[in-house]
């Protein structure tokens, strides 16, 4: 439900918004909902989803009857028919008449004349039609149908796991690429803050110059510090084009002039420790459950490859449709029976297929072995990200409060003299470095954080850790109100 009142949200409001400015602001959820409306990848994984069942409906077939028509007309070179050579009847004949009457000349001349003659029965004219109907259904294969059943819902499941990875993979990138956006945002707004502070603090040099209370060297050093924090500003500007540009790729919406995104930066305290998202591996990461799948099919298709030992029994029928010049009494219409086929020796290829399918099995054993070692020290990498993070936003909390101090005691006393034009403008410039800094912690502990949940196969517990965190707009309150800390007196 509430899935659906995103897609509600997207099919209605953004599009009134796109026809009047260009303009769209998007939360992360519905960026996500955004971008699986239609995207190609996620199609895809789909469509592999359709053809893994329907490769195991052809698997499952095996266990029924099957039927089919066969018809031939045929022509022969000649009629089929039986001979018979009377002789074979007339020579015992003969003898018989002999042991009787052994003079008789008569009666063994007639036989001898019918002797040397044929008698012929026809069987089959030239010309023969038949249609008949055939069934066939194995009742046992050894095991064949029952381990090939079982491949075929290990398919179906390879695929969507296949499919969730892919979807984890696109909401992973969109994380990175949306808070980058949001990043770069943040970025340009502490650089405007920085070029407006040295900017004013510029025109207060003038003025002191004018007075005589300044050098013309510090005044042209805040010059030179103002056209750096122009270039800089003129960077990150452009820096958030580029991101603008991949969010709106990713997201499909070309049409699009500018996407704000809402939803801010955030850290969470409450992370579970490093042991519980390896313990996560095993189970739920992608890689090792499409692994583990192979590795089932590749044992089920070692016993089908032993099931080549057996003999495969079936039943059999046949029914003739239609005959034309085909004797009953020679073929009859209906035939029912049992049979069985079992191949004694085939050249040692079943030896070869059972010795293929064992040592791919092993590989498989071993390929998720190694991954879950390899994914182990993944999460070691992107755990130890989220911790420097917060590392740094723990030892920078205290250090913006102090340079923020620094920037405002700094113009105070160069307004009275007692401060030097380099030391003001390396106060702006470290306040600006700190909260870059701040903002770059909290972007690297969103795209770590979404990484590892990807990683261990959890990546939907990413918007419960949203919701809980701090975000960024505790460390930045003057942005939302447009009071700058920088330039604030």
């Amino acid at each position: 439900m509430y899935y659906y009142k995103l897609f509600l949200c997207l099919l209605f409001l953004p599009v009134g918004l796109w026809a009047q400015s260009g303009e769209v602001s998007l939360t992360l959820e519905q960026s996500v909902s955004l971008m699986n409306k239609g995207n190609r990848t996620l199609q895809m994984a789909d469509k592999a989803v359709g053809i893994a069942r329907s490769e195991r409906q052809k698997m499952n077939s095996f266990w029924y009857p099957s039927l089919n028509a066969t018809g031939a007309y045929v022509h022969l070179s000649n009629n089929i028919e039986v001979k018979e050579p009377l002789k074979q009847f007339t020579d015992p004949a003969k003898d018989f008449v002999h042991s009787i009457l052994p003079d008789d000349r008569f009666i063994s001349s007639i036989l001898d004349n019918i002797g040397t003659h044929t008698l012929t029965f026809p069987l089959l004219q030239r010309n023969l039609t038949t249609i008949d109907a055939n069934i066939t259904w194995p009742v046992f294969t050894g095991g064949k149908r029952v381990f090939a059943t079982k491949i075929g819902n290990r398919m179906v499941d390879f695929a969507q796991v296949d499919r969730e990875e892919t979807e984890a993979v696109l909401q992973t990138d969109l994380v990175a690429a949306y808070y980058a956006l949001r990043l770069a945002q943040r970025v340009v707004k502490v650089r405007e803050e920085t070029y407006n502070g040295l900017q004013k603090h510029y025109q207060n040099a003038l003025k002191l110059e004018a007075n005589g209370m300044i050098n013309k060297a510090e005044r042209l050093f805040s010059q030179v510090s103002m056209d750096e924090a122009k270039r800089e500003l003129e960077s990150a500007r452009k820096d958030l084009t580029v991101a603008q540009n991949a969010l709106k790729v990713l997201l499909n919406v070309e049409d699009v002039t500018v996407i704000n995104p809402v939803s801010p930066l955030f850290m969470n305290d409450d992370l579970p420790n490093e042991l519980y998202f390896k313990n996560l591996i095993g189970g739920n990461n992608y890689m090792v459950n499409k692994l583990r799948l192979q590795e089932s099919m590749a044992d089920n298709q070692l016993k089908i490859s032993k099931s080549a030992y057996v003999p495969n029994i079936a039943l059999f029928g046949k029914q003739t449709l239609y005959a034309d010049n085909l004797p009953r009494n020679l073929m009859p219409r209906t035939m029912v029976g049992v049979g069985f086929t079992w191949n004694i020796f085939d050249g040692l290829n079943r030896e070869a297929n059972v010795r293929q399918a064992r040592l791919t099995k092993q590989t498989l054993t071993l390929g998720r072995e190694k991954a879950r070692n390899e994914l182990s020290v993944l999460v070691d990498k992107l755990y130890s990200e989220i911790q420097n993070a917060r590392d740094n936003v723990a030892a920078l909390n205290t250090t913006i409060e102090m340079s923020r101090e620094l920037v405002r005691i700094r113009k105070k006393s160069f307004q009275e003299g007692m401060a030097t034009s380099t030391e003001v403008i390396d106060a702006e410039t470290m306040l600006s470095k700190i909260q870059i800094a701040f903002l770059m912690a909290y972007y690297q502990y969103d795209v770590s954080l979404a990484s590892l949940l990807a990683t261990c196969g959890v990546p939907e517990t990413f918007w419960q850790y949203s919701r809980a965190g701090k975000t960024e707009d505790f460390i930045f309150p003057t942005y939302e109100s447009g009071d700058s800390p920088i330039i604030k007196e």
